[in-house]
């Protein structure tokens, strides 16, 4: 297991990675059908997009990792329920696109087995990790469905979709609800997710039409069909970063996560090994990683105090403590 600092959270938040998955509005006009081979998801270039235009961010950023670092040694963190109320915005041109109530609610289903560990496949975590193996325990509730018809094919990754000046819908009350705008994003992503810290704007997830919620594995959106493109990007928005550190042999700011050389994808046989120092078997079923719906189904230890932290009184989502 890797060794956490935190204190190099600055270089780590202004680190460029490389990603074939960059998009902008004009690229993902390209893409209307917006099937993906591979899993992209654009937190990590969109934060990288907000650290530019906003100067202060860095250190905000930085701010709430002294503050995580703080919390997790002191064991500040959160002792109570956290029930998230969801407001699910969804920006349709298409009748698929103006996604079912009953599409939503198998979203939040997920959501909430995937947070409790109540999924089925919770039970597929190998031995190796079963000691770190998590219950975040965080619940989900569907608050409203905002409903919006427009004559876009694609959004991008520039919050346009949150913002009603620019044909989409702005957050409602971001700061004690979680804000999931459903849409076609294009360019492959099938979704991103807004880091703590960022502006209340713009706060929340975002999740291509296509991938939300639970859909038959023959739909056009295998092997992305179970609703597990939204558990990934609520935990960028509850604070955890990619597995692999967005850098070869990256750090993820959690101490019990093995060291990946990259994203994994598709269903990697167990074990599989890194190729960085130790060769440590990689924690490939973690919602962190790259891989389909089908092949992942745990966050660790290290991921729900993490996650704890930012709700912990003084913490960047205090205000959604019950």
């Amino acid at each position: 297991m890797k060794k956490l600092f935190l204190t190099s959270a600055v270089a780590l938040l202004l680190f460029s990675c490389q990603n074939d998955n960059n998009v902008d509005e004009n690229q993902s006009k390209t893409s209307s059908l917006n099937i993906s081979a591979q899993r992209g998801c654009a937190s990590q270039e969109v934060l990288e997009r907000q650290l530019k235009e906003n100067p202060n961010l860095a250190s905000k950023m930085s701010e709430i990792e002294r503050f995580t670092e703080n919390a997790l040694a002191t064991g500040r963190l959160v002792n109570g329920k956290i029930e998230i109320p969801v407001v699910v915005n969804v920006l349709y041109r298409t009748t698929a696109e103006n996604i079912s109530l009953t599409l939503i609610q198998s979203q939040i289903d997920v959501l909430n087995k995937d947070f409790n560990a109540a999924n089925a496949d919770y039970n597929q975590v190998p031995a190796l990790f079963s000691g770190v193996k998590a219950n975040v325990g965080m619940t989900f509730v569907l608050d409203q469905v905002i409903r919006k018809s427009t004559t876009k094919s694609s959004w991008g990754t520039r919050d346009a979709m949150k913002k009603s000046k620019q044909g989409g819908l702005d957050p409602t009350s971001p700061t004690t609800k979680l804000n999931l705008w459903s849409c076609t994003i294009g360019g492959g992503i099938l979704g991103y997710a807004q880091f703590p810290g960022g502006s209340s704007a713009t706060d929340g997830v975002v999740i291509d039409a296509n991938y939300i919620g639970v859909t038959s594995s023959s739909s056009s959106s295998y092997p992305y069909n179970l609703g597990r493109t939204a558990s990934h990007e609520v935990g960028h928005w509850m604070n955890l970063r990619h597995i692999w550190g967005d850098a070869t042999c990256g750090s993820d700011l959690v101490s019990d996560t093995p060291v990946h050389n990259t994203a994994n994808y598709g269903v990697p046989a167990y074990p599989h090994y890194s190729t960085c120092s130790g060769t440590p078997v990689e924690m490939t079923m973690n919602y962190m990683d790259y891989t389909d719906d089908r092949g992942m189904y745990m966050f660790s230890l290290g991921q729900k105090s993490r996650m704890d932290a930012i709700f912990a009184v003084g913490g960047v989502r205090a205000s959604f403590r019950l």
